[in-house]
């Protein structure tokens, strides 16, 4: 293992969505039509994420189908039908060395054993490269699915998540690393008293344990959290090592760091336990004006039916099709209940910007109220150096908008930018997920204490 570089360096996720992060991705000729389920397309971009030094791939899900809207803007959504992805990233570690992996599960539907084994085999399988994105599912979609009568409520969510994420890393604690001698010649292959029973009673979860797998390679795969609600970021200062989340100023975005971080402390936790990851999407050109262009062309493929349906959350109950969409929209609400925190950004930014309706659809369709930078690689790596600089990022979830083209891009032309400026490594650091992105290996919760403190 190489010696890792003590000054701070950026830290850079691939956050894949598909054929891209613009909603009209899927049409562009630099994309995969096909993505969602094209296993070779996903070889590529984990590859290209490799060589482009990143830390990690990310991919997000939900347990339902993805849509809000009618039954025309339905027709052209571009991401229907995509991967499970703890099953894809186990397939990708086989053809990678290096980059890590971020799997979205739910806490809210599923079962946390089966979770804690998943997550603890994909650590094994990537010889210790996995990560979990703790999600509690804000879709009202979903809970028909498993059998519910209604989606529960945020506070409901996050109460049982707190249990939940406590009840995994539980179960990846099972064995001690030492536990497993398998040695031929005694015939003793582990120590039984090396191996833990979790009986956890709780308010929300019941589960016996032990796992059956033995400790992973990272002791826990690496804990993310995506949400910036007041929920959220309580659920990342107690749990999480790494956090996505959305802004568009450097204001907004250095009060999340800073409000976060400080949160820490209760939990015992210090503020560089955690890397804030904030999510920028990206439109590179050589020059500006090729840049615009380029955005351009992406704009000019939205039909106003998908570009209206990426609003209708945030107007709940409006028929938007009524609107005149070259004004500003007609009232701007309180942020709806269960989606406060993307939807505070998204209703911050109309208010901010007096955008019109399409102004405001075509600014979503980019990233979902993401940060959109459209310039030359100086200018992005401007900006991401000033946000690294100035306490509103350790790093980012970059989100290229069009896969694979716009990935291509960032690695070849943003990277050397970067590492010219001395912000990003050139070289992986160790061979985990965690030695990567600078975080340490969690001891057991039954280790001694002298062994904790090594």
């Amino acid at each position: 293992m190489t010696q890792p570089d003590t000054s701070r360096k950026l830290r850079l996720g691939a956050f894949i969505m598909a054929t891209g992060h613009h909603i009209a991705a899927w049409r562009h000729p630099g994309s995969q039509t096909d993505a969602g389920v094209n296993i070779d397309h996903y070889i590529e971009l984990a590859q290209t994420a490799e060589r482009g030094l990143f830390d990690q791939v990310f991919v997000a899900d939900s347990p339902g189908v993805w849509h809000r809207g009618d039954r025309e803007s339905f027709s052209r959504q571009g991401r229907i039908s995509h991967f499970e992805p703890v099953t894809l990233w186990a397939a990708l570690s086989a053809v990678t060395k290096h980059i890590g992996f971020v799997a979205t599960a739910s806490t809210t539907y599923e079962d946390p054993y089966l979770l804690a084994r998943k997550f603890a085999s994909l650590d094994h399988i990537s010889k210790g490269r996995a990560a979990w994105n703790v999600v509690t599912t804000s879709a009202e979609n979903v809970h028909g699915n498993f059998g519910l009568d209604a989606h529960p409520d945020p506070a409901l969510r996050y109460e049982r998540a707190h249990e939940f994420v406590d009840v995994v890393k539980g179960l990846w604690d099972s064995f001690d690393d030492d536990a497993f001698s398998r040695d031929k010649a005694s015939g003793v292959y582990f120590d039984p008293d090396k191996l833990h029973t979790l009986n956890h009673i709780g308010k929300h979860l019941k589960v016996q344990g032990p796992l059956n797998i033995e400790r992973s390679p990272q002791g826990h795969p690496v804990i993310v959290q995506a949400g910036s609600s007041e929920d959220g970021k309580e659920l990342a200062a107690a749990t999480a090592e790494a956090i996505f989340t959305a802004w568009t100023s450097l204001a907004e975005a250095q009060a999340f760091y800073k409000d976060v971080k400080g949160r820490m402390a209760k939990y015992g936790r210090r503020p560089d336990e955690l890397l804030v990851l904030p999510g920028i999407s990206t439109v590179i050109g050589r020059t500006e004006e090729e840049a615009q262009a380029q955005w351009a062309e992406l704009q000019a493929l939205i039909h106003p039916s998908v570009g209206l349906a990426t609003l209708a959350p945030f107007w709940p109950g409006e028929d938007l099709t009524q609107w005149n969409l070259d004004a500003p929209p007609p009232y701007i609400p309180e942020p709806p209940k269960g989606i406060n925190s993307r939807a505070h950004v998204v209703l911050q930014l109309a208010r901010r910007e007096n955008y019109t309706v399409r102004q405001l659809y075509e600014y979503l369709a980019g990233a979902r109220g993401h940060w959109v930078v459209v310039g030359t690689p100086q200018t992005i790596a401007d900006r991401m150096q000033e946000w690294f600089e100035n306490g509103a990022a350790d790093g980012f979830n970059v989100m290229p908008p069009v896969l694979p083209q716009s990935l291509n891009e960032f690695v070849d032309l943003v990277v050397p930018e970067l590492q010219r400026r001395g912000l990003f490594r050139t070289a992986y650091e160790g061979t985990t997920l965690r030695e990567n992105l600078g975080l340490a290996r969690p001891a057991s919760r039954y280790a001694t204490p002298l062994a904790k403190a090594a």
